[in-house]
């Protein structure tokens, strides 16, 4: 068919091109490992410009030469499926560096089709599992220029990051919902994390951890007592008793829920704090840096949440997955807290402070595409729209992705921004 044969001498012009440095079949037998997409490099580091810089030759080499064949986006593909819409995937794979060149143009779904699509996947944040469904095709329909664009951005946001950084530091990375805590250059733990809406964004910002709040109390700030808790009590006048939700005024003064008319506005003037304890939005732990967004990391008791591919559902604050060992890692230099110690306190529910010796920097950043190693670029949604392009936007996925639990904002552990 001339149509196949003309495609695959484009494909096999770029692959060829002698600018494509070492982006070659050895690169890509040596990358089509998953676990070779994970790297201990941190994204906030010279070396990773260094990488961007590298890939962001290989994009737009891609570019220049008509970039990469998009996929119909019909039926979810898989090992041992047989179509036409194969090939387009293998060509869409090759030219990312996800496939060998040397895996042919077969229209059969094989199992070096497989290892590619769940490399891809990795590359972009979504279940390695190997099945070209709605996200998958999402993201590989994305045009070559866009990414390039996309590269070219967060270089920028990149380098004005990392002019002095400390020995010890954490980073959340908004976009890929996650966080890195970073030591001499190397990335010692990585979390899974929840961030905020678009709606309720988790802002941008550069701080030091002062100090962790064990067993902590949870003040409901105004916006979610006007926007959540005043319906809920409207419905069901036991909530607050139910979630062990105190009212204090002013004076520190407990206030009966009876006395206040929930049909107006007043409780938004009161302290609203809910007790230590297993259902405590913040569960065992909070981690707090002076910001003046009033937002904190923390701990919830919704840990289903951090197996959903879509963790953008706070108000603003940062759920970590796996907390306590982030927090032994933060404490660490502090005499007397060691990981017996918290967990003992925590198991208590008596609330007590620990305050670092040593402050460590944290930076909420938002990158949506970095590469630790050239050979590996990541990308992540748009979810606040800041790319300027929409195509790389989540869209309207994040508005319904949890509308089970919109009515009630302790189910889906709100956080207090």
């Amino acid at each position: 068919m001339p149509g196949t044969v003309l495609a695959q001498n484009a494909l096999s012009d770029l692959l060829q091109a002698p600018s494509r440095g070492n982006w070659d079949d050895q690169f890509d037998t040596r990358g089509t490992n998953v676990r070779q997409v994970a790297s201990n490099s941190p994204t906030l580091s010279s070396s990773t410009v260094a990488s961007m810089q590298a890939a962001m030759a290989n994009y737009q080499q891609i570019v220049q030469m008509g970039g990469w064949p998009m996929v119909p986006d019909g039926q979810p593909m898989r090992l041992g499926v047989q179509s036409p819409a194969v090939v387009a995937l293998r060509q869409r794979l090759a030219i990312s560096g996800d496939l060998p060149a040397s895996a042919g143009a077969s229209q059969a779904f094989d199992t070096y089709v497989d290892a590619a699509v769940k490399r891809f996947q990795a590359r972009h944040g979504l279940p390695a599992d190997g099945v070209v469904s709605t996200h998958t095709y999402k993201a590989m329909n994305v045009p070559a220029d866009l990414r390039l664009g996309q590269l070219q951005t967060n270089i920028a946001r990149i380098e004005s990051n990392i002019g002095d950084l400390a020995p010890r530091f954490v980073m959340v990375n908004i976009p890929a919902a996650s966080i890195e805590a970073v030591e001499n250059g190397r990335v010692v733990q990585r979390h899974t994390a929840i961030v905020g809406k678009v709606d309720r964004q988790t802002p941008i910002l550069t701080s030091k951890i002062t100090n962790l709040n064990l067993n902590p109390y949870w003040h409901a700030p105004a916006s979610i007592v006007r926007r959540d808790i005043i319906p809920l009590m409207r419905e069901d006048p036991t909530y607050l008793e139910r979630n062990f939700i105190r009212i204090f005024d002013g004076s520190g003064n407990e206030i009966p829920p009876q006395s206040i008319d929930w049909n107006t506005d007043e409780a938004v003037k009161y302290l609203l704090r809910q007790d230590p304890g297993k259902i405590n939005a913040m569960a065992s732990v909070k981690i707090n840096f002076p910001n003046p967004h009033a937002v904190y990391m923390h701990d919830t008791p919704q840990q289903s949440l951090f197996s959903e591919l879509l963790r953008f559902e706070s108000s603003g604050c940062v759920r970590v997955q796996n907390v306590r060992d982030l927090i032994v890692w933060i404490a660490r230099d502090v005499p007397g807290w060691d990981r017996q110690r918290i967990e003992q306190v925590i198991a208590s529910r008596e609330r007590e402070d620990i305050n670092l010796t040593e402050t460590i920097p944290v930076y909420f950043s938002y990158f949506t595409a970095w590469a630790t190693d050239p050979a590996v670029v990541q990308f992540r949604d748009d979810i606040y729209q800041r790319d300027g392009a929409q195509q790389l936007a989540m869209g309207d996925v994040n508005a319904t992705a949890y509308a089970a639990n919109e009515q009630n904002p302790y189910a889906r552990g709100e956080d207090g921004y």
